[in-house]
C-alpha cells in the first residue's frame, strides 16, 4: 500500500514537471504566424482583388503612406538611393505605379519589373504604353523567388520591394536570389511591416493571432524582422540601414486607406476591436552587396568609403 502511494507521488510530480516545462518553453518563445501560401495563390488572389485595390488605393498599392503618395514615392527614390542611369528591379510591381514615377523621375533609369498576378501584368502593360515608357520599363509574369532564372547574373543597381516580400513564403530563397541578380556594390531595398514583438505573453498571443488573421486575408507572411537580418547578413550583405520610415506624423496618411478597404470589400475586416493589439512594425531596410572579399577585407568596410 505504501509503494502504492509513494508512485502514485513520484508519478504526480513527474507529470507536474513536464507540464511545467512545457508551459515555460511556450511562454518563452515567439510563435510565429505558420507558413501556408505559396506564389500561385498570391497570384490568384491579385487577379481576382485587382480591381478592388485599385479602387481604394489607386496605383500606390501600399498600406504605409502620406496622404500625398507622390510625396512618399519622392522618398521612397531618396531612401532607396535611385540615380540616374541605374538598372533596377521592381519586385511585386503591382500595376506598376511605383515604377512609373520613378521612371519619369530618374534620366534614363531602366526597370525591370516583376509581378505574379497576370492581371497585373496586362494593366501594368497598358499602362507604360499609354505613358510612353516602354523604353525604361519591362514587366513580366514571374516569380520573385527566382530572380536569378529571369535576369542575368551580376546585372543590377537595386532589387527592391515595397510591401510585396511579405507575400514570400521563403524569404531567404528571395535573398540569395536578390544577391545573385545584384552587381557588387548594388543594394536591396525591403520596405515592408514585420512582426511586433509584444511585452507580455498575452500581448504576444493576441498579436500572433491577429497577424495570422491578416496572413490569411491576404495570402502574406507577415516577417520576423529577426530572421530576415539574419538571412541578410549571413548571405554576405552589409546593412547600410534598418529604419521605420522618416514622414513627418501630420503627412501620414495613418492607415485609415487600408481600414476603408477592409470595411468596403470586407477583406481583412476588423470585427471587433475589443482586446485588438496592433500587430505590426513598419521597416526599410537597405543591404548592400559588397565590392570587396567579405572573408578577408571585412574590416576595410568600417573605414571611410569615398
Amino acid at each position: 500500500m505504501v509503494i502504492s502511494i509513494l508512485l502514485s507521488i513520484i508519478l504526480f510530480q513527474f507529470c507536474l514537471l513536464c507540464w511545467l516545462f512545457f508551459k515555460r518553453k511556450d511562454n518563452s518563445e515567439v510563435a510565429r504566424p505558420a507558413s501556408f501560401n505559396n506564389p500561385e495563390r498570391v497570384g490568384a488572389f491579385y487577379n481576382e482583388t485587382t480591381d478592388k485595390f485599385l479602387a481604394v488605393y489607386g496605383e500606390i498599392i501600399q498600406a504605409f503612406r502620406t496622404t500625398d503618395v507622390s510625396e512618399y514615392l519622392h522618398y521612397t527614390k531618396e531612401s532607396m538611393q535611385l540615380e540616374a542611369g541605374m538598372t533596377v528591379i521592381d519586385a511585386g510591381c503591382g500595376v506598376c505605379g511605383p515604377a512609373c514615377f520613378f521612371a519619369k523621375e530618374i534620366p534614363y533609369l531602366k526597370i525591370d519589373a516583376v509581378t505574379i498576378s497576370s492581371v497585373q501584368f496586362e494593366k501594368s502593360r497598358v499602362k507604360i504604353l499609354e505613358q510612353k515608357l516602354h523604353e525604361s520599363i519591362k514587366v513580366k509574369v514571374a516569380d520573385y523567388h527566382l530572380l536569378d532564372w529571369h535576369f542575368a547574373a551580376q546585372t543590377y543597381d537595386r532589387v527592391y520591394f515595397l510591401e510585396s516580400f511579405g507575400h514570400s513564403n521563403d524569404k531567404e530563397k528571395v535573398i540569395n536570389a536578390a544577391w545573385k541578380v545584384l552587381k557588387p556594390g548594388g543594394k536591396l531595398y525591403i520596405k515592408d511591416l514585420f512582426l511586433r514583438i509584444g511585452e507580455s505573453d498575452w500581448e504576444q498571443k493576441r498579436i500572433n493571432e491577429i497577424a495570422e488573421q491578416i496572413n490569411s486575408a491576404y495570402e502574406y507572411q507577415i516577417g520576423d524582422l529577426n530572421e530576415v537580418l539574419t538571412s541578410l547578413r549571413k548571405k554576405g550583405f552589409i546593412l547600410n540601414f534598418v529604419k521605420v520610415p522618416q514622414v513627418k506624423r501630420e503627412l501620414f496618411e495613418n492607415l485609415t486607406i487600408s481600414n476603408d478597404f477592409q470595411n468596403l470589400f470586407g477583406i481583412g475586416k476588423i470585427d471587433s476591436w475589443e482586446n485588438y493589439v496592433f500587430p505590426i512594425d513598419f521597416f526599410e531596410i537597405l543591404a548592400e552587396k559588397p565590392t570587396f572579399d567579405t572573408m578577408k577585407e571585412m574590416h576595410l568596410y568600417f573605414m571611410n568609403r569615398k
